[in-house]
């Protein structure tokens, strides 16, 4: 490989840096600016800048780095293997690990305002069939209606990411509590 292939992939670990440690400082304190989060990636603000010249540029990257980990959290879910209900569990835990994004993306309107997130992704896809799944062969309740699924799992993981943040939950308390509330609100 020559000069060009190791300077994409520098470029590409200060993104990434500069990605996480935005994550991690505005689902936090959304108002923090530009220099707060070089702070936290180690680096200067004129290297976030060349990076992402305005605020809004670094959250439309956000919400497109939340949507890639969203699909890979669904593919090591393994959707398509086993029982829908211990799949849910599954998806349930991969989902949790991504508390700070998607509680980003959950509080802050600005990350979610693209129509990427207006569109019915392959990862939504993939739970409404796995509910589908469940409901016909009997291990999740079928007069719930699949949407209603999505959207109480998406609730019951914000209310996890929260019982953490505000009443100083252990993430094991918190993942626990979400998986056995949503097995007891599907269960047939």
């Amino acid at each position: 490989m020559g000069k060009t292939a190791a300077e994409t992939g520098a470029r590409a670990r200060t993104r990434r840096a500069i990605l996480d440690a935005a994550i991690s400082v505005l689902s936090r304190n959304p108002a923090a600016s530009l220099g707060d989060v070089a702070a936290a990636a180690g680096m200067g603000r004129t290297t976030v800048h060349r990076y992402f010249p305005e605020r809004s540029d670094l959250l439309s990257a956000i919400a497109a780095d939340m949507l890639d980990k969203i699909g890979a959290a669904t593919e090591r879910a393994r959707p398509g293997e086993g029982p829908a209900d211990e799949v849910l569990d599954r998806l349930c835990q991969e989902y949790f690990e991504l508390g700070d994004g998607l509680q980003l993306v959950f509080d802050e309107p600005q990350v979610a305002s693209g129509q990427e997130w207006e569109a019915e992704t392959d990862a939504d896809r993939a739970l409404l069939a796995l509910v589908r799944r469940g409901q016909a062969e009997g291990t999740l309740d079928p007069e719930v209606d699949p949407r209603w699924a999505q959207a109480v799992l998406w609730s019951l993981l914000y209310s996890a990411w929260q019982h953490i943040r505000e009443h100083g939950a252990s993430k094991h308390d918190a993942l626990g509590l979400c998986r056995r509330t949503l097995r007891k609100a599907l269960a047939p």
